[in-house]
């Protein structure tokens, strides 16, 4: 199950505080910009990954992944479903512990893969919508 409860409980409050964004950019009226804000309230580190590495939040981008030069805990996916399994299978390789697919974003190969790997995952969700959830 790619919505399990208790898997997105534990992404939000076990598995770290820095959650690397793909797809964030600074146009505020992309989903990306406004689920970025709401993990910021929540205490995450929001870390912008997008091909124009702009400064969003406050906070420096990179232009991929294994750009980032520190460790990130969530890969949180904001990309079309016939991308986001190549940056799941990078979330693998720099060593994340967990990888959120956004609403309608969905590869059932990719969480096979990821889960295979040791990493938690959800599918078909979004964080800014299940943390207030936790009281």
């Amino acid at each position: 199950m790619y919505d399990d409860p208790e898997t997105m409980r534990r992404i939000l409050t076990q598995l770290g505080d820095t959650w690397a964004v793909v797809g964030l950019s600074s146009n505020r009226q992309r989903a990306a910009y406004g689920v970025a804000e709401v993990l910021r309230r929540y205490g995450k580190r929001i870390v912008p990954v997008h091909p124009k590495a702009e400064t969003v939040h406050g906070e420096v981008g990179y232009p991929s992944l294994d750009a980032v030069p520190f460790k990130i805990d969530v890969v949180d996916t904001f990309v079309n479903s016939d991308l986001a399994g190549s940056v799941a299978d990078e979330a693998v390789a720099i060593g994340a512990d967990a990888v959120w697919f956004q609403l309608g974003v969905i590869d059932e190969a990719a969480y096979a893969r990821t889960r295979a790997a040791g990493l938690a995952m959800v599918m078909d969700r979004c964080p800014a919508i299940e943390i207030p959830r936790l009281g």
